[in-house]
């Protein structure tokens, strides 16, 4: 076999994808209004693969409407054409009740869990689903035609397998969408789940158009002011222990100085992550209900997977998080502990040789 056709084996939509594609691709065929969705606080790889698949129906002649349970962040807005018709149930519940009521099919993608929709879980009930996801799945899973595959590393992949599999077309924003998504959750092509066949769609996507450095400059080369406070914040409150282990703690007040949105915290644990010696980075932050947001991080053998599960949250080996109903004050000695054993169970008990003292910068 030469380099050409291991190249077109690998860009081959995977076997084992096409069967559920098909059957999504033929209950997309009868569906008229198609509503996509995704999980609250949607990040590059959710909102990616939400427009990209969007932008497909249109093209096909299928009307759409994207309703979410969060906002849009304001970096992944530049994402959003004219004719996209996006709500947002934190700020028009009752036009997403409308566009739900008179949709004839759902199309969820980059989750499988339905308490991550938020409010728009209660479709769920009346209308037909499709699923598009890559996620590890975490207790009661979405029933639904499509693809699941932790395999894919995006959910963005697996959009441009559906395209592939109903041979085009390509519109600009689902090419652009579909790369943003990639970029996202492979940590621009640094993390783990970053496979040849990530690259090789991504090649394909610059082929037919994308441009790199726009969507670098939107993504990765413009920071808001409260961002900058943010880690400043974060800083001021990071925690570097004996075991391979950094932690950011931020409570309600630091994040109120900084005047701080969600979006101000996409990549933000990698300031501990970074740190030299870390296997596991954790980013744990004070909602204003009360309750704890943790983030969890991986940088070797460490599977921050079954961690994030252990209190009732999900996502992938390398990256991961939960949401605990407990105060900071009750939920990080847990969330330390765990990892701890997590740490000592691989002999990881200690970090590695440096000539940096062990600190905790917390106020």
């Amino acid at each position: 076999m030469g380099a050409n056709d291991i190249l077109a084996e690998l860009l081959a939509v995977p076997p084992e994808r096409r069967l559920g594609l098909r059957a999504l691709l033929d209950a997309l065929a009868n569906a008229r209004r198609v509503v996509l969705t995704t999980h609250v606080q949607a990040d590059g790889d959710a909102i990616g693969s939400e427009v990209a698949a969007a932008a497909w129906l249109r093209a096909r002649g299928t009307t759409t409407t994207i309703v979410n349970p969060t906002a849009v962040p304001d970096p992944l807005r530049f994402l959003l054409a004219p004719d996209d018709t996006v709500l947002e149930w934190d700020r028009d519940p009752a036009a997403c009740q409308r566009a739900l009521a008179d949709a004839d099919f759902l199309l969820v993608l980059d989750v499988s869990a339905p308490n991550r929709l938020g409010p728009v879980a209660q479709a769920l009930e009346r209308l037909p689903v499709g699923v598009l996801d890559h996620h590890e799945p975490e207790g009661p899973v979405l029933e639904g035609i499509g693809v699941r595959d932790p395999a894919a590393a995006a959910t963005g992949e697996v959009v441009y397998d559906l395209i592939r599999c109903a041979d085009g077309p390509w519109p600009e924003r689902a090419v652009v969408g579909i790369y943003v998504a990639l970029v996202s959750d492979t940590g621009s092509f640094r993390f783990t789940n970053t496979t040849p066949r990530a690259h090789l769609v991504a090649a394909d996507l610059l082929a037919r158009g994308v441009d790199p450095e726009q969507v670098y400059r939107h993504l990765f080369g413009s920071m808001p002011w409260s961002r900058v406070q943010l880690l400043r914040e974060a800083l001021a409150h990071l925690h570097r222990e004996e075991e391979p282990l950094t932690w950011i703690f931020l409570p309600r007040e630091a994040i109120d100085r900084a005047r701080a949105d969600h979006a101000d915290f996409d990549g933000l644990i990698d300031v501990a992550r970074s740190v030299e010696g870390t296997e596991v980075a954790l980013l744990i932050r004070e909602l204003p209900n009360g309750r704890t947001k943790i983030s969890f991080r991986s940088n070797g053998p460490v599977d921050v997977l079954p961690l994030a599960q252990q209190f009732g949250g999900g996502g992938h080996r390398k990256a991961a998080a939960a949401v605990l109903d407990l105060p900071p004050q009750e939920a990080i000695p847990r969330v330390l502990d765990a990892v701890r054993r997590a740490l000592h169970d691989l002999g990881l008990e200690r970090r590695a040789a440096s000539d940096a003292p062990v600190i905790s910068a917390s106020r």
